[in-house]
């Protein structure tokens, strides 16, 4: 990971940012929302990843997970993920994007025509309550901060729906506090 970041100890709970290169609004379509959607439950069903909170905004995702192979899952998400986005993209003819990963992949790939996210997801422990709570309250409040809801529950690609109604288009854990 070419970062400050680091998993210290998979059990530690983990506030994660992952973007698209670029920032390109990769997310403002159903179809690949619903690759994230589907790879996380994937995950959580199959892999032991434990969701306390998410949202997918058009250029990013904020998690905040545990497991004991957290980097394991993470970097097998975002490989899938960014498989699935490119099959997609190229099902759709969306030459536009597809160039746009060409163009932000990393002269190091050698390997891969595209990049889909920037390396690396910036794990950072949440080992307080009161931090884990201050980070559900960000996560939540992301789309009502960029003016796309007025209601943090009524975005559709977060765990606000979960915690405020007692559902959302992915299942999470509960943590005791």
């Amino acid at each position: 990971m070419r970062s400050r970041y680091k998993i210290v100890k998979n059990s530690n709970l983990y506030f994660i940012t992952s973007t698209i290169v670029g920032w390109l609004p990769v997310f403002t379509e159903k179809i690949f929302c619903d690759i994230i959607v589907n790879s996380l439950t994937y995950c959580r069903q199959k892999k032991g990843l434990r969701l306390f909170a998410y949202v997918v905004m058009d250029t990013h995702i904020h998690l905040l997970v545990s497991s004991e192979a957290v980097s394991g899952i993470i970097r097998d998400f975002k490989s899938y993920t960014a498989r699935e986005i490119i099959r997609i993209a190229k099902e759709n003819q969306r030459k536009r994007l597809l160039k746009q990963f060409e163009f932000y992949k990393k002269g190091h790939k050698a390997t891969s025509e595209y990049q889909v996210w920037q390396e690396g997801f910036h794990p950072q422990v949440v080992a307080q309550e009161d931090v884990f709570r201050q980070k559900v309250a960000y996560i939540h409040c992301n789309p009502v901060r960029r003016g796309l809801v007025e209601d943090a529950g009524h975005w559709v690609y977060s765990s606000a729906g979960n915690y405020l109604y007692g559902k959302g288009c992915i299942e999470i854990d509960q943590i005791e506090l």
